[in-house]
């Protein structure tokens, strides 16, 4: 009975520090493979203002990916942190692979912010993260599903989503740019 009860136990703990379980959990509390694949903890950006993007290639959106490399060169020195996370959970508007995505986003919009392995938004296979996200007990305000590409999440210096940005508003509409301004006057 000792021994099941030592079990339950060390399973729950396992379970309660499970960044996808644990109370409070954030969304910087991950760890994603980046357009390379390699491993990168999320927590690097803690004490940045971050936007979390899901992107696409082959969508009518594609071009907000000009803006996004436009909002990482005027603030990526103040503290603005831009991550692209390539989907294509949209009509299979983002069919390549790591390598081809990363050839077009250099070729074609000199991407220069962190961009990360293709991964799943929504329905089954959905990343943690975006889990984390859309949770709608975990993220109180923004949660909800995935529409489309280009969906934008603005995460404050302590790793909570403060702004959640339709696919169809720009990366550089007046609203983006004061969420993102007001965020980055804060000291962390």
């Amino acid at each position: 009975m000792r021994v099941i009860k030592s079990v339950a136990i060390l399973l729950l703990a396992v379970l309660v520090s499970s960044p996808a379980f644990a109370e409070g959990a954030q969304v910087l509390d991950y760890t994603m493979k980046n357009i390379d694949g390699k491993d990168v903890d999320l927590a690097k950006y803690k004490g940045n203002v971050v936007m979390i993007v899901n992107v696409a290639s082959k969508c009518g959106l594609t071009p907000q990916y000009k803006q996004l490399q436009e909002l990482h060169a005027k603030y990526s020195g103040k503290g603005l942190k831009i991550l692209g996370f390539p989907a294509n959970n949209f009509m299979g508007q983002e069919p390549g692979t790591d390598e081809d995505i990363k050839q077009f986003c250099v070729k074609e919009y000199n991407v220069k912010f962190d961009m990360f392995s293709k991964i799943s938004v929504k329905d089954e296979g959905q990343a943690d993260l975006y889990k984390e996200l859309t949770s709608k007990t975990e993220n109180k305000g923004f949660g909800g599903d995935i529409t489309w590409n280009f969906e934008k999440f603005l995460v404050n210096r302590e790793g909570n989503v403060i702004a959640r940005f339709a696919p169809q508003t720009k990366p550089d509409d007046p609203k983006v740019i004061a969420a993102i301004e007001k965020e980055l006057s804060k000291k962390s």
